[in-house]
């Protein structure tokens, strides 16, 4: 068996070519959760996001035992590679990457392309979910280095860290309030956080959702790449999670955070400044 690939990626034609490896789970985390029983790379475990992901009472996610709990229930041990992958690009998954990485997993791996592309190229699909035998997996208490909280933002307006804002451009200058996709994820006011880049996720990535190359994602970013702390948002910490990979995984910028409460807990908290318009662009 060939060894595991380094850095934070994982092609499509490796993936292909291990899908018989006992060492790596398999895990599909989308937008839209029902698409992963329509078909999904064989062996690959289904999360949804909403259900599985999110404390169902406190609206945040999951506490370092329910996430073991979690995991271990499907299958997955504190010693499997993990390959994460989903729809719409890849948001979701790479949340799951952000999420597995926060609880201090770091044998985990972003499968580049997302699951349109997988299926588009003809590759092995199948409708069964996987019969794993249930496991242990013990989650570590938590990398608050690559989380942000709302009081480290508001702490930090007007100077370090950089925020950037990764939602559409309209979103940013308040002309729609819910990301479009999200469903129900609305707020009650409209805009961005005082003196954020507007740098929308989407810009990352290719046409076929394959990440940009290196060179061209350093140009994107040139202007937060400053060695400052960065913190990035969207409207619930998906899409700027796959900012955060971009910046963290793939850029190497040692200091990133993913906001996860993102525009949903700013937008309709009380006390807080916002901005419209076009304030600052990249």
């Amino acid at each position: 068996m060939d060894p595991h690939p380094t850095g934070a990626l994982v092609e499509r034609e490796w993936l292909e070519q291990h899908l018989n490896d006992s060492s790596i789970r398999i895990v599909e985390v989308d937008e839209d959760p029902a698409v992963y029983h329509d078909a999904h790379i064989p062996g690959a475990i289904g999360f949804d996001w909403r259900l599985d992901l999110q404390d169902q009472v406190r609206r945040r996610f999951l506490e370092p035992e329910a996430f073991g709990r979690l995991l271990g229930s499907r299958g997955i041990s504190n010693e499997h590679l993990v390959i994460v992958y989903g729809d719409r690009n890849n948001w979701f998954a790479a949340y799951a990457y952000w999420y597995l990485t926060y609880y201090g997993h770091r044998a985990v791996k972003l499968l580049d392309g997302p699951r349109e592309l997988w299926m588009s190229e003809g590759r092995p699909t199948t409708t069964e979910s996987p019969p794993y035998i249930p496991t242990r997996f013990v989650a570590g208490p938590g990398d608050e280095s690559i989380r942000a909280t709302r009081d480290e933002v508001l702490d930090g307006i007007g100077g370090v860290p950089v925020v950037i804002d990764v939602r559409a451009r309209q979103e940013y200058m308040g002309a729609v309030k819910p990301c479009p996709g999200c469903g129900s994820e609305g707020t009650q006011r409209s805009g961005h956080i005082p003196g954020a880049y507007s740098i929308p996720w989407a810009q990352a990535v290719n046409e076929d959702g394959t990440f940009k190359p290196i060179d061209e994602l350093r140009e994107l970013y040139r202007r937060v790449m400053t060695g400052n702390p960065v913190i990035s948002y969207c409207s619930i910490g998906e899409r700027s999670a796959h900012t955060w990979f971009v910046l963290h995984e793939l850029l190497g910028h040692p200091s990133v955070k993913n906001y996860e409460g993102s525009w949903t807990e700013w937008g309709n908290m009380v006390g807080v400044p916002i901005e419209k318009g076009d304030a600052r662009r990249t």
